[in-house]
């Protein structure tokens, strides 16, 4: 069972859409999540990627690592957005 709960309250929705998190490209893009957001005892990386205008990238997990270096080797990949938010409504 993990240690520590992650909640995203009304409060967090509300700053992470002002920030505009979640939007952008390349350089200017910016994470729905940051590795600072989400309490965690495993790895995280934080990574700076030339594909993405030397953007710092934050991952949550090996496997998300492993996913963005899969991207960055294929050179029709212009793009890497990481903690991308997924529109629900």
């Amino acid at each position: 069972m993990a240690r520590f709960r992650y909640a995203m309250t009304l409060a967090k929705l509300r700053r992470f859409i002002r920030e505009r998190r979640g939007q952008g490209e390349g350089a200017n893009y910016r994470p729905w999540l940051m590795v600072s957001d989400v309490p965690s005892r495993g790895r995280s990386w934080r990574v700076a990627c030339d594909k993405t205008g030397r953007r710092t990238m934050h991952f949550l997990s090996d496997h998300e690592y492993v996913a963005f270096l899969e991207a960055w080797w294929d050179e029709s990949v212009t793009d890497i957005r990481e903690q991308y938010p997924l529109n629900l409504f």
